[in-house]
């Protein structure tokens, strides 16, 4: 995003948003990658949807809890990735493959990691439901968000209320072409 008259309310959203982001992921791999004190650990799920299933059969209650655990625990990343990005003007799909793809990276990097923590099991549901948190906490969020954002800035474009009536001042990225851009001249070898 270009820096505009409102530059720095962009870069104290963005460092706001790194900030949750680091903090976020702190506390996650807290929750995670600690060792655990267990008599005894079950075998690694790498199955799809066993472990979904065996949530289920404990239950309503216990599975809508476990299960909610897993769509949770990395839901924040599906808007913090985007606010740490920091940008307004894009593909709506695009950030969404981004964020999704950043997400499930960092739920797979959270379970291999989890392979040599005592007493933490690998589950791919783990994974699947990981991703499908942060797929869901995007879609909620960020396209309404960025939508109502370029809105009011397209009303308010130096931050505050229109003073000019019905003129409109265009967006940054709809500038008018600079021209060529400049080159050097070359110069030739000495002899």
């Amino acid at each position: 995003m270009r820096q505009g008259p409102d530059g720095s309310a962009v870069i104290r959203i963005r460092t706001a948003g790194l900030v949750l982001l680091v903090t976020h992921l702190l506390v996650v791999a807290w929750l995670t990658l600690r060792p655990l004190d267990v008599m005894w650990v079950t075998a690694a799920n790498l199955r799809p949807f066993a472990g979904i299933r065996a949530d289920l059969a404990l239950g309503p209650v216990e599975a809508f809890r476990r299960i909610a655990e897993g769509l949770l625990l990395l839901a924040p990343l599906g808007v913090l990735l985007p606010v740490a990005g920091g940008r307004l003007a894009v593909s709506p799909w695009a950030s969404l493959a981004r964020t999704v793809a950043a997400g499930a990276l960092i739920s797979l990097a959270i379970e291999l990691l989890q392979t040599g923590v005592p007493g933490q099991v690998v589950d791919v549901d783990s994974l699947m439901l990981n991703t499908a948190g942060v797929a869901l906490a995007h879609l909620a969020i960020v396209p309404a968000t960025r939508s109502r954002m370029r809105r009011r800035r397209r009303s308010h474009p130096t931050g505050g209320p229109s003073s000019q009536g019905d003129e409109q001042v265009p967006l940054p990225w709809e500038d008018a072409p600079q021209g060529p851009t400049p080159t050097i001249p070359r110069v030739g070898m000495a002899p």
